[in-house]
């Protein structure tokens, strides 16, 4: 697990989370690896549009400008080969983003390269990577084909769900297993008892400390709780953040509310939540990251 005091906040992402290499994709489905590189030599000096990620690693970028000093990272992991990897670092040259570190596995998953960067987040399309590098302890979420989205300030705003994303699945096996009923008797009974944590609190806590450099309010970094909870379910939320001395700017207790138009009123950059649901209902909005983790990914025995 990457260590939080470090003055860099270092995000690993995968070359098809950072652009759309849809096409290039398909072509290495249906025709195969020898089709695929020489159509990326062929186009190796044709920028790549956009992907998923991209709003959010250009504003993460900006950061280091408006701190005046490199306080966030950047690396890029691609399954790519350095040669037909030329084609994504040209598209990173083309839109000026400060990315300087890769490592390009030649069609073997990059996942064993995550720990070894430091790096304290991974987004990929890859569910089987991201899934390795949770496993790892590293914060990680399959970024969904999302409703693009223009950047409106250069604020960088995250969302997360609570419940096996910041949160350990405790409260969450026993909704599951038990039912509404029982989740909010427990979670009354519990209200004092903090929750553990999940595999974005680590994230979360290296937010805050890039947070914490600027005068109160100022921060170019929000962060937000958007959560199925309600009262009284929230009181141990509440605590529990309390508890790990981190502040959330703003929490949402939606009581089983779709979340999408709420993380577009937020604003949201990226949102990252355990349930598929509340996934596609989010990336009709803003970019989605599904965290692959818990009770609510685990398959029926």
């Amino acid at each position: 697990m990457p260590d939080n005091t470090v003055d860099k906040l270092v995000l690993a992402i995968s070359s098809r989370a950072l652009f759309d290499l849809s096409e290039s994709h398909r072509i290495f489905e249906e025709d195969g690896l020898e089709a695929y590189q020489q159509y990326q030599i062929e186009h190796e000096n044709e920028p790549l549009q956009a992907g998923g990620a991209f709003n959010l690693v250009k504003k993460l970028l900006h950061l280091n400008s408006l701190m005046q000093t490199q306080r966030v990272e950047v690396i890029l992991l691609s399954r790519n080969s350095a040669d037909t990897g030329l084609r994504i670092f040209n598209s990173i040259e083309h839109y000026g983003l400060s990315i300087t570190r890769a490592a390009f596995s030649g069609g073997v998953s990059p996942y064993r390269y995550i720990s070894a960067f430091n790096s304290h987040l991974f987004l990929s399309m890859d569910g089987a990577d991201v899934r390795h590098a949770l496993e790892q302890g590293v914060a990680a979420a399959t970024i969904l084909p999302s409703a693009p989205q223009a950047a409106s300030d250069t604020q960088v705003k995250f969302a997360f769900d609570g419940d096996a994303v910041l949160f350990s699945d405790e409260a969450e096996r026993i909704y599951k297993s038990q039912g509404l009923e029982a989740f909010a008797r427990s979670e009354k009974q519990s209200a004092n008892e903090p929750l553990s944590g999940g595999p974005f609190k680590p994230f979360l806590a290296a937010l805050q400390q890039l947070q914490m450099e600027f005068p109160a309010g100022e921060a170019p970094i929000r962060t937000c709780l958007v959560t199925a909870r309600s009262a009284p379910a929230h009181e141990r939320v509440v605590k529990t953040l309390r508890n790990w001395n981190i502040r959330i700017d703003e929490s949402l207790f939606l009581g089983g509310m779709e979340k999408g138009v709420f993380l577009k009123a937020f604003d949201a950059d990226v949102f990252f939540d355990d349930q598929e649901a509340h996934c596609h209902s989010a990336r009709q909005h803003v970019a989605t990251g599904h965290v692959p983790h818990g009770v609510a990914n685990e398959k029926p025995a």
